[in-house]
């Protein structure tokens, strides 16, 4: 018999907590996102909610500006590093779900080669402009226009694995865009591209001014190259629920039903109603907003303020859950918003568990790999793992 009837997972898309003991591989050694946010804010910033739980308790010994540790915290507290070959969201899912990504993703921190523009070029009949790393946001200030006077196909990438295609959708309608953007998908699965991701980026707008990102991006992500611990919960018969990226992150396998979300606050509102509905087994939650909106463009202020909505959030959940509910909260990496660069970061991410059932105020330490998470939710059902990661269920208690 499961220990708890339900299990709810919320991935804070990027909130690490300090750099990993692998950051100076990754050039990313004094990263901090939860610390450099609170010393961006000093004495204004706060997140009761999650400093209940025990958020500033995971180190006390250095500790984050408006999120000191308390006595008795009501959840349990540690954090965790990866061991994934790379610092995607991607990798980070897959890890915590058992599932390790060891073979390095390809990344072309110089752009695209150009036979595989030129097929991309040949598929869409439409030619690829910038082909270089750039700002989602500025890319299209700086690129917009042009693709409204020619139709050419805004191709660009970051520090990650991905392969990015931005479209103003009253140009290049979305049926389009997703059309190619599969396409793309299905030649950069091997070597020599094995891309980690291709997203889909629509816009709106008519000026350099007025262009807008909209909620309609769509990740295409790598298939995973074994079963997950989604897969291995589905085939026991435990229902399992995406909301967010979620879905995209796994391209649907492992997963019963979900919903996309707009925004973080849409996210938890999501997350909130499936909980109210009664959706049983594992809900899994991406909030995404954190990184895509504000650590890639290295904006603390816009972070910070997102993190004390989720906590104004978080206690709405809190009084949602059921006693025999367990919640868990951690990241999938790192995206340091007071760091240089606009990439992720290789740091710890923070793990946070709670159940109305449990007394808390205990830590669960140091752990690594992510797949822990999975491992746990794993145990919780009853259901066999791979062997990769470590449960920490007994320590609930």
């Amino acid at each position: 018999m499961a220990k708890f009837d339900r299990v709810v997972a919320i991935v804070l898309d990027s909130i690490g907590i300090g750099e990993a003991p692998d950051a100076a591989k990754y050039d990313d050694t004094g990263a901090d996102t939860l610390g450099h946010i609170g010393d961006f804010f000093g004495d204004k910033w706060a997140l009761p909610n999650l400093q209940r739980l025990g958020l500033g308790n995971i180190r006390a010994d250095k500790p984050i500006t408006g999120v000191p540790a308390i006595e008795t915290p009501i959840g349990y507290y540690g954090k965790m590093y990866e061991i994934s070959a790379g610092k995607d969201s991607m990798d980070g899912h897959f890890e915590m779900m058992g599932v390790p990504v060891t073979e390095p993703l390809g990344f072309f921190p110089n752009g695209f080669p150009a036979e595989l523009i030129a097929k991309i070029e040949a598929f869409a009949h439409r030619k690829v402009i910038v082909n270089k790393p750039y700002s989602g946001t500025e890319v299209l200030k700086d690129y917009g226009e042009e693709q409204l006077k020619t139709g050419d196909l805004i191709v660009y990438t970051s520090g990650d694995s991905v392969l990015q295609i931005a479209a103003q959708t009253d140009l290049i309608p979305l049926k389009e865009l997703y059309r190619i953007c599969e396409y793309v998908r299905s030649i950069t699965i091997d070597a020599p591209y094995r891309i980690g991701r291709v997203i889909a980026r629509p816009y709106v707008g008519t000026t350099k001014d007025t262009f807008e990102r909209t909620s309609d991006r769509h990740d295409y992500a790598l298939l995973p190259d074994k079963p997950t611990d989604l897969n291995r919960l589905q085939d026991a018969g435990v229902p399992t629920y995406g909301v967010g990226k979620i879905n995209d992150i796994f391209s649907g396998q492992g997963l019963d039903d979900g919903v996309h979300t707009t925004s973080n606050v849409d996210g938890m509102n999501q997350t909130i109603d499936a909980i109210k509905r009664g959706q049983e087994g594992f809900i899994f939650t991406n909030l995404v907003d954190f990184d895509a909106m504000y650590g890639h463009r290295r904006n603390p202020e816009g972070d910070g303020q997102a993190l004390m909505t989720f906590d104004q959030q978080l206690g709405e959940l809190l009084d949602t859950l059921a006693p025999n509910d367990l919640l868990l909260i951690t990241a999938d990496h790192g995206n340091d918003p007071g760091f240089r660069g606009t990439d992720h970061t290789r740091e710890y991410v923070p793990l946070l568990a709670y159940s109305a059932s449990l007394p808390g105020g205990a830590t669960l330490g140091i752990r690594s790999p992510f797949s822990d998470l999975g491992a746990t939710v794993l145990e919780n059902f009853g259901v066999t793992g791979n062997g990769i990661g470590h449960s920490f269920l007994d320590q609930l208690k």
